[in-house]
């Protein structure tokens, strides 16, 4: 297996800690929580300082599940101030790495890839990784964890399992760390990539280590959880092939869609809207003849909660069909999700080609492959001439549908 540097760094209580900091307060010394005091007790706290968490209040809780007896400060969210602090963040990992070595995962957790800096620095990857957080404290304040591994998996699983608690903030684990760290990982739903509805299924077949997912062979997985279910396996054992340069070249060709949800949804009514996204882009991929091969799932939750998450699935074969697309959403829908209200939904489909040919799964009904084909043309002749309303699924006439919205909005025909 390929073996690099990947150094996965986060910002340790970042909303909470970018309110002491402007209010010369050490997060670690302060109790203070990140709330909507507008909302009451009912509150959600989108971020608190380690202390509180030290004191056991989490940092997804409702305000009146906080015990009486811990006194804390109450900061309103400020989401244009903490995504000024995230660009000083990034702008300091620019001063250490290229852009195509730097791949930004969220508001406060980035991977930079060293390998080919280690060397230019004379430094090793530990000395390295310390020397951009003594950066960052020095010039904001914050406090930044360091996971450092020989994939990005690796980095981000040491990140999130050790650094917090190492006396540097910094953890590094290899491959021969796989047996003895990854594999003891317990509950399941420590592991990145493994959410709660994967455990308990997980948990249904025996299994509560990482390591015991072994039990069973990768086309098991395969065939229960579907696309994921490959991934789920090679990450158990440690194997992840993606590279922080692709996670920036996968972007810049794609056909994408984004909706902004005019109220907040639940994990019941979502599918939905999912599906009929899915359904949107599959009708630009085949009106322009092309397929897709990656495709990146994205969800925000309300303003409340102000969190969010983003993933991305390569394919063994592309395609244009909106019900493959749409089980790749899914799974990683399912995976990921939490019991929260959403408002965003963002679907990205990248590696995008022409549609030269047609490569049949052997074990698939060659069929009923050649008629969803014939269906869908005749579906794209039909909304083409009478516009995208003539012809709708019976699921669109439900409450939670928003595709009549949208295709009244955009004038009733393709506006791709």
């Amino acid at each position: 297996m390929e073996e690099r540097n990947i150094l996965c760094i986060d910002l340790k209580s970042f909303f909470a800690s970018v309110e002491c900091v402007e209010r010369g307060l050490d997060p670690f010394t302060t109790p203070l929580l990140v709330a909507d005091p507008s909302r009451g007790g009912g509150a959600i706290t989108l971020a608190v300082t380690p202390l509180l968490k030290e004191k056991g209040v989490p940092s997804r809780g409702r305000i009146y599940e906080i015990p009486k007896n811990i006194k804390y400060i109450i900061a309103p969210p400020r989401m244009s101030l903490y995504v000024k602090y995230s660009k000083k963040i990034i702008n300091i990992f620019l001063d250490f790495v290229s852009k195509e070595d730097l791949h930004v995962y969220s508001i406060d957790e980035s991977f930079l890839d060293v390998t080919d800096y280690l060397k230019l620095y004379k430094m090793t990857d530990i000395s390295l990784a310390k020397k951009i957080m003594d950066t960052i404290k020095e010039k904001t304040g914050l406090t930044s964890t360091c996971g450092i591994g020989p994939n990005m998996l690796l980095a981000k699983v040491a990140l999130d399992i050790e650094s917090k608690t190492s006396e540097n903030f910094i953890a590094k684990w290899t491959y021969d760390d796989i047996k003895t760290k990854l594999w003891e990982i317990s509950p399941l739903d420590k592991m990145w990539g493994i959410g709660k509805q994967t455990m308990k299924k997980l948990n249904d077949l025996g299994i509560h280590k990482v390591g015991e997912i072994n039990k069973y062979p990768i086309n098991f997985y395969k065939k229960r959880f579907g696309v994921l279910g490959e991934e789920l396996w090679y990450h158990a054992n440690g194997i992840d092939q993606s590279k922080v340069s692709e996670k920036i070249e996968t972007i810049n060709k794609s056909y994408s869609l984004s909706q902004v949800l005019y109220k907040d949804y639940n994990l019941y009514n979502t599918p939905l809207i999912i599906k009929e996204m899915c359904s949107a882009l599959a009708k630009r991929l085949r009106n322009n003849n092309k397929t897709t091969s990656c495709i990146h799932f994205g969800l925000a939750y309300s303003k409340i909660v102000s969190s969010s998450f983003h993933h991305s699935k390569t394919l063994t074969e592309p395609t244009n069909d909106e019900n493959k697309i749409y089980n790749v959403c899914m799974n990683i829908f399912n995976n990921y999700v939490e019991d929260l209200p959403i408002r965003k939904i963002m679907i990205a489909l990248g590696k995008i080609e022409n549609k030269n040919y047609v490569q049949l799964n052997l074990f698939e009904e060659i069929e009923k492959e050649e008629k969803n084909s014939e269906l869908n043309k005749i579906i794209d002749a039909i909304s083409k001439k009478f516009g995208d309303n003539a012809i709708l699924k019976a699921s669109s006439l439900m409450e939670y549908s928003t595709i009549k919205r949208r295709n009244n909005t955009l004038g009733g025909h393709n506006k791709y």
